[in-house]
């Protein structure tokens, strides 16, 4: 047990890091005048969300035996064993799985950067993490309705991606597109900042899929070389599309394919063959392309940073592709290339399960939150920038007054 423990307070720490990578991977991705408060969204979830997984969140995730979600038997990690457990204790299992409400929470932040009051989106994730997330993780993780219904989701497709991708779009459509939008052109202000939060969420991707297997074992081994493989491969295939229809390949979309490979493949990372996740991390980018240069224009929402078009159609792609490519010889489960559809056809129906569930709580929960506070700055505060108005705070100082 000893080594298991050594691993996963590891990876512990490796999805720890995540969340602040994600601060660098989408403040880069801001305009300047924004960065704090992009970068803010996304920290402040390491305060709240951990406070609230230690108070109720593992309980509800985690105990009881309800389709839908636990029951209270463990708040404040009452009864929870920081030496006994299966495989590791249940204290370190509950805090490896706390890293991952951090993370879940940030992603969809992204969709709503440059527009939406810091009180209202702090509000929304206390309130999110309680009627969605904590669900979700139970009735995957938990031995409840998905898992009931056959479907698997190693280190997070479901519980992570799709429903934090599903809700940030949410969100951007109900808030309404920032002032300038389709009159200017938004480009990413700090280029290297995306390169150290990409570089930061692959390294933490490790312990984000390598842990999940729970054991420093032979599927952490599979799961961290699937995961590297499908990055490297997506990475790849987005600079292939852009130098094929653009003429030269950017960083930008170089570190943006990278991430969807990393999402795609993390449903799937202990349940698919290393060959498989090649063929995951090539196909993810042209997906996630498409629908962020085509889809997303002509439907004319402005999800941000894409957090939808990266770990939303990141997150679905790879969840239905886990059921055609899971390999029985890995973990067990047999994919729609083994001969057997009822993998894939429950990887399906937990995909729109998660899409309908998360979807249309959020829009419930801000839909709540805008009777009893404004959710979004005034067309004046947003041209100023939100981090003078949130924050009262300047990333540059020296540039202040410019606006780009």
């Amino acid at each position: 047990m000893a080594a298991n423990i050594a691993f996963i307070l590891i990876c512990s720490g490796l999805v720890f890091l995540m969340t602040p990578a994600l601060a660098f991977f989408y403040g880069g991705l801001e305009r300047r005048k924004n960065i704090l408060n992009t970068m803010m969204m996304v920290i402040c979830t390491m305060g709240l969300a951990s406070l609230i997984w230690i108070a109720i969140g593992y309980s509800l995730s985690f105990s009881g035996g309800g389709d839908f979600i636990g029951n209270l038997d463990k708040v404040f990690f009452n009864g929870v064993s920081m030496s006994k457990g299966d495989g590791i204790p249940e204290g370190l299992f509950a805090f490896f799985q706390m890293m991952f409400a951090l993370i879940t929470t940030a992603i969809l932040t992204g969709s709503v950067a440059g527009r939406m009051r810091f009180s209202a989106i702090f509000l929304f994730i206390a309130i999110w993490l309680v009627v969605v997330y904590f669900p979700m993780a139970h009735m995957v993780w938990g031995g409840g309705f998905l898992d009931k219904i056959g479907s698997i989701d190693f280190a997070g497709g479901n519980v992570v991606h799709i429903s934090s991708g599903i809700s940030g779009l949410v969100l951007a459509i109900v808030l309404g597109r920032r002032r300038e939008y389709h009159l200017g052109d938004y480009r990413p202000h700090n280029v290297p900042f995306v390169v150290l939060g990409t570089g930061l969420l692959w390294f933490g991707w490790f312990g984000f899929n390598g842990g999940s297997a729970l054991a420093a074992d032979g599927l952490a081994i599979h799961a961290m070389i699937t995961t590297n493989t499908a990055a490297a491969c997506a990475m790849l295939s987005w600079m292939l599309i852009e130098k094929i229809l653009n003429g030269k390949p950017t960083v930008v979309g170089a570190c943006t394919g990278a991430v969807v490979g990393l999402v795609a493949i993390t449903p799937g990372a202990g349940f698919v063959s290393i060959w498989s996740s090649l063929l995951i991390g090539a196909l993810v980018s042209p997906f996630c392309y498409f629908f962020i240069s085509v889809i997303k224009q002509k439907l004319g929402f402005d999800d941000a940073l894409d957090a939808f078009g990266c770990h939303g159609v990141g997150g679905i792609f790879g969840g239905i592709v886990t059921g055609i490519f899971a390999d029985p010889s890995i973990g067990g489960r047999t994919g729609l290339i083994y001969g057997e559809s009822h993998l894939f056809i429950a990887q399906i129906e937990s995909v729109l399960f998660t899409l309908v569930f998360a979807g249309a709580a959020s829009y419930l929960i801000i839909s709540l939150i805008r009777v009893f506070m404004p959710i979004r700055v005034s067309q004046q505060e947003e041209a100023l920038g939100l981090d003078q108005i949130e924050h009262d705070e300047n990333a540059y100082p020296t540039f202040m007054g410019m606006d780009s």
